[in-house]
């Protein structure tokens, strides 16, 4: 009998970083592979995976968790319309290293506030890279008390604009599925799993739209003079709440509102360890008709505040 295939192991190099910066217009410099030498104060010798490039691999590998586990039809069973990521950065991951995803088992609560839970840790040669979990449940557990229906008609406001009577930043795009079909090739994915024309198959990964707010979040630093090479930023947390259901009706073309708000200073936890201050920002993803695709606080800590403890 021939011995198991040993699986590949996962490891971006700097292709996989450059198809999923591409794909998502991510600027940022800690991710280019000659400009991140501009940084000032860089401690990480080099460029690094995207942030929202580890989550999508998280959404891969849980997807085929749940197929080897018998678990993909409790999400529609139970209601869960809603996917909930809530991870907390604690290093990077570079090119060339392997990586360690493991998936806690499954939680799957029945009672007034059913869900489907799983703890989730990406490691690599030095430690730990991202750390905490994703949860289904039948409503979103991130900034779900914000009403959005006051909004004017975004179809309306010119792209890289702001908000009308608010500090809200309005960035434009649409959905690809190429751009989707990269995002999820940089991302250690099978694209065959999300899109296949022969079979007639589309199916955007729910990561790919959030990934988006990145473009958004560096359009809306660089239209405020935000110097990247002096001051840069890094993530420390992210919790995003994608509707499942409006997700799955995602098509090429698809208009998409990436609104970003000017932040809030707080203090927390995150790379170089707890008290660092940070900026959280509310961001949304609104499609044409103005449904909300997703939620999401995306913390930001000055890299200077976490140099004296690099990943």
């Amino acid at each position: 009998m021939a011995a198991p295939e040993t699986p590949a192991p996962l490891q971006f190099t700097q292709l996989h970083i450059d198809v999923a910066r591409n794909a998502t217009d991510d600027f940022n410099l800690f991710h280019d592979p000659n400009k991140w030498q501009r940084i000032r104060g860089n401690p990480f010798g080099g460029p690094i995976a995207l942030g929202f490039q580890l989550e999508c691999l998280i959404e891969e590998q849980l997807r085929l968790y749940r197929q080897a586990h018998d678990e993909t039809a409790l999400v529609s069973e139970h209601g869960l319309r809603f996917s909930n990521y809530q991870f907390t950065f604690a290093g990077a991951a570079r090119p060339g290293e392997a990586l360690q995803v493991d998936i806690k088992k499954s939680r799957l609560t029945t009672t007034e506030q059913p869900g489907l839970s799983n703890r989730v840790v990406i490691k690599n040669g030095r430690g730990v890279v991202l750390i905490g979990h994703k949860r289904e449940s039948p409503a979103p557990l991130c900034l779900a008390d914000v009403d959005l229906a006051h909004l004017p008609d975004l179809r309306r406001l010119p792209d890289r604009s702001y908000v009308p009577g608010g500090d809200l930043f309005c960035k434009r795009k649409f959905m690809s599925t190429g751009h989707a079909k990269n995002f999820l090739t940089g991302s250690l994915a099978d694209q065959a799993a999300w899109f296949d024309e022969l079979e007639e198959k589309v199916r955007f990964p729910e990561m790919f739209p959030a990934a988006l707010i990145s473009c958004a979040l560096l359009e809306r630093a660089f239209k405020a003079g935000h110097d990247f090479e002096q001051a840069p930023m890094v993530y420390t947390s992210h919790h995003i709440s994608v509707d499942r259901a409006l997700a799955a009706g995602l098509m090429s073309n698809d208009v998409l509102h990436l609104l970003v708000d000017q932040g809030e200073e707080t203090m927390a936890g995150g790379l170089g360890g707890a008290g660092i201050p940070q900026l959280r920002h509310r961001c949304f993803g609104l499609l044409g008709d103005g449904a909300v695709l997703f939620r999401a606080e995306i913390a930001l800590a000055p890299l200077a505040a976490i140099v004296t403890n690099p990943a």
